[in-house]
């Protein structure tokens, strides 16, 4: 969609801005502007200049020299060889140190081309005549100018044009064409007086559109004019007109330079007139030779399978049934929303026209535009899905131009074929809710206010917004939202924290997974997935008691055999029968996670549904060790937000593990799962004939416990301070036991604690062992002091003396 500058403050006379500005402020409020370009740009210094004399330059054949006057008493002699220079004309000329569009080849060129005064062969020049082209335009939007020479404005056009004025604005190259990229649901955008009004209610200026009166004569067009629409689903309205005595002529000059200006060549008066209105309302018309309408009557309706049809470009064309066509009594005379038949055109000796505004479906002339290959300005108009109630304006408009610029005789009335009228239909509007959805403060009466800028009517009553039929994009309150928030200004509207319950997002358990299968597979293992349905002859391989509670499960009342006749109640088969399909098939080192669903009943037999519980198991045999597994598990837990330690404990309750090297997982004093080597007797049971690790965590309880509240903290600005522990102590004094008193007694200046060293050996006592930590202490507020440092470490050693752990010396 394109628009001049000049066409839409002929509707918002009081608009002032810059191209940019315009361009901008265009774009926030929802129009986008693609892009603009200035007509004159690289014009300057051209003015009307009048030729007073023209003589023969003395040395050359082809030159004359020519004394132009450019002001009321300023006069300038200019040297060309222009063929069409003659006394008295006036010629666009481009003074000493001006600029043209062109090169001396006629190309554009960008920066133009700077004049300046010479000589040529010998005599003087101060300034050029100009062609259009080298204004940068052309005979196809200037009809009236020579084919070969400068341009002479015609008395007739211009008769108030005199000496001394700019050319550029005579010729109404001082002006801006602008390109928008309008989206399909705003069909009211795709004509000037909808960017008009769009320009309006964004710069708050009145929009002043053009008054529409009443036309035609006492006579009836139904009286020259039947119309029959046949298939009514591909054209929701169709209106005839008839105008009698044309007159062909050109269209004024302001329609003239307003179609240029939109890059539509002018024709005639006629043939503008239909551009121009499809460019004003977005509606294409089109205009038929009534003489040529057999039977004086129009039909609507599909063509035939096969039908040829020969259009205004003089192509042969094979229709198919899908097709709309505009036909007479005997034969078609155009393809309906795309172009006209060369059997109907308008022809100079045209005496009577028959004037065609209507509502086709876009959906079908797109796909028939496609089948024929064509592409035609009406049928991009079309294919948007136009307003029906726009044809009527759009019609009465064409036909008052048509008496305005006498080009003929409007018979009054009108044959409209409407069957199904569309009306204006309501939105509800709450405009606090507008205000919440957008973090504002706006009052209702400014809300309001923006919506009748627009042309939405408010019923006060009812509190409802009147939706126009031309504004096929409002259909709901977001819709209304959007109004607002585009004409109140998107840079306006504050920063805020969205605000809502969080329906829609995904849900705290589907996330702890995803970051589940994130941590296990940046640590090397792959995602497996095992049948719900084991045998019972699991538990016996898993060395369970008689009495296991895991032994009491829910039993397939249909089973497809003895292996599927359960609901598993620990995810420890699959994965180990997973691992030793690994192993077996000598996959070296075997790394596999799974989130695993398991089946707890709540009683048995069975009276409610059992408890099904995630529990994300981990397992492992090759490179590793019962820490590897430990490391991945207390990652997962950091990751989803659970700050406070994992705490361990041997309590020999899990026969398939090791007794030795076990553990329960608990946090905050609830216990979330274990970790531990796979008791020897299993793996062989299995079949995996090296050492194999596992680590389960309950997903429902981690849920309880983790949190995305996570805050920002600064980069310290005070120093830190290490110091480091080389501590003795009996073996079964627990790593975890050293670290709660570290943790408990640092206090709040304790930053970091790290386990760098462990030994047993001959300098050590027997029955005893060393362990080194490295701790690192800060303050957020203040560099520590000497006195503070030692007090925080006398408080540690302190609290480990009651373990029984002494420094090494």
């Amino acid at each position: 969609m394109n628009t001049s500058l000049s066409w839409i403050k002929a509707y918002v006379p009081d608009l002032e801005c810059t191209a940019q500005e315009y361009a901008d402020a265009m774009t926030l409020s929802g129009s986008k502007v693609e892009g603009f370009e200035r007509l004159d740009e690289n014009l300057e210094k051209i003015v009307v200049a009048k030729v007073l004399s023209v003589a023969q330059h003395p040395d050359a054949d082809k030159l004359v020299v020519c004394q132009m006057q450019i002001g009321a008493e300023e006069t300038v002699q200019i040297v060309t060889g222009a063929p069409n220079v003659f006394e008295g004309a006036l010629i666009p000329v481009v003074l000493d140190g001006g600029r043209v569009a062109t090169d001396h080849d006629g190309k554009k060129v960008e920066g133009g081309t700077k004049i300046k005064k010479g000589k040529l062969r010998g005599v003087e020049s101060f300034g050029m005549m100009c062609s259009i082209q080298e204004l940068g335009s052309s005979k196809e939007f200037y009809p009236e100018a020579a084919e070969d020479g400068v341009y002479i404005f015609d008395p007739e056009m211009y008769p108030d044009v005199k000496p001394g004025d700019s050319a550029v604005e005579a010729l109404g190259l001082n002006d801006v064409n602008f390109e928008y990229e309008i989206t399909s649901n705003r069909v009211d955008c795709f004509g000037v007086i909808g960017i008009a009004r769009e320009a309006a209610a964004t710069f708050g200026k009145k929009f002043c559109p053009p008054v529409v009166t009443e036309t035609g004569n006492s006579e009836k067009a139904s009286d020259y004019i039947d119309v029959e629409v046949q298939a009514t689903d591909l054209c929701s309205r169709y209106i005839a007109r008839v105008v009698k005595d044309i007159k062909l002529a050109p269209s004024p000059l302001w329609m003239q330079r307003r179609l240029a200006s939109n890059g539509i060549r002018p024709i005639n008066n006629i043939v503008d007139i239909t551009n121009y209105v499809m460019e004003e309302y977005g509606q294409p018309m089109h205009a038929f030779d009534y003489d040529t309408i057999a039977g004086h009557k129009i039909i609507v309706r599909r063509a035939s399978e096969g039908e040829m049809f020969t259009t205004l470009d003089g192509q042969e064309r094979r229709m198919d049934s899908d097709t709309l066509m505009i036909c007479d009594a005997d034969k078609a005379v155009g393809i309906a929303g795309i172009m006209g038949g060369e059997n109907s055109k308008i022809t100079d000796s045209v005496k009577t026209m028959l004037f065609e505004a209507a509502c086709f479906d876009g959906t079908n002339i797109r796909l028939s535009g496609k089948k024929l290959g064509m592409r035609t300005d009406a049928q991009a108009k079309f294919e948007k899905g136009l307003d029906p109630n726009t044809t009527m304006e759009a019609m009465n408009r064409a036909c008052q131009l048509i008496e305005e610029l006498g080009a003929g005789t409007v018979v009054g009335g009108c044959v409209d074929v409407y069957p199904v009228e569309k009306k204006p239909w309501r939105v509800a509007f709450d405009w606090k809710r507008t205000n919440r959805v957008l973090g504002t403060e706006l009052d209702k009466d400014t809300m309001v206010g923006y919506f009748e800028t627009i042309g939405l009517k408010y019923d006060w009553a009812t509190n409802e917004v009147i939706v126009p039929t031309w504004r096929q994009d409002v259909l709901c309150h977001a819709d209304l939202d959007e109004e607002v928030a585009r004409f109140y200004g998107y840079d306006n509207i504050p920063v805020t924290l969205p605000k809502g319950s969080g329906k829609g997002s995904i849900p705290l358990d589907r996330r702890l997974a995803d970051i589940g299968r994130d941590v296990a597979e940046q640590y090397g293992f792959s995602e497996a997935m095992t049948y719900s349905f084991e045998s019972p002859k699991v538990f016996d391989k898993l060395r369970l008691a008689a009495d296991d509670k895991l032994r009491g499960t829910v039993t397939i009342a249909n089973p497809l055999g003895e292996d599927f006749s359960v609901m598993r109640t620990t995810p420890l088969n699959g994965m180990l029968t997973s691992l030793a399909t690994n192993y077996n098939r000598r996959n070296k080192n075997g790394r596999l996670y799974e989130m695993a669903k398991i089946y707890l009943p709540k009683a048995l037999p069975l009276t409610e549904l059992p408890d099904e519980r995630i529990q994300f198991t981990l397992g492992f045999y090759g490179d590793g060790d019962f820490f590897d597994m430990k490391g991945v598990l207390e990652d997962f837990i950091r990751r989803v937000g659970m700050k406070k330690t994992l705490t361990y404990a041997n309590t020999g309750a899990y026969a398939f593990l090791h007794p030795g090297r076990q553990a329960e997982i608990s946090y905050d004093g609830v216990l979330i799962g274990y970790l531990g080597e796979v008791h020897p007797a299993v793996c062989e049971t299995y079949g995996i004939g090296e050492r194999a690790y596992i680590g389960v965590l309950d997903m429902p309880l981690i849920c309880e416990y983790a949190s995305f509240d996570l805050k920002y903290e600064g980069i310290a600005k005070f120093p830190a301070v290490t110091r480091d522990l080389s501590m003795v102590m009996k073996k079964s004094v627990l790593a975890g036991d050293v670290e709660a008193v570290i943790r408990k007694n640092g206090g709040k200046l304790l930053e970091e604690y790290r386990l760098f060293d462990i030994y047993e050996g001959s300098q050590i006592l027997e029955g005893h062992k060393s362990m080194a930590y490295s701790v690192t202490l800060r303050s957020k507020d203040h560099t520590l002091t000497d006195e503070e440092i030692t007090g925080v470490m006398n408080g540690i050693l302190k609290g480990l003396a009651a373990l029984g752990v002494e420094l090494r010396q």
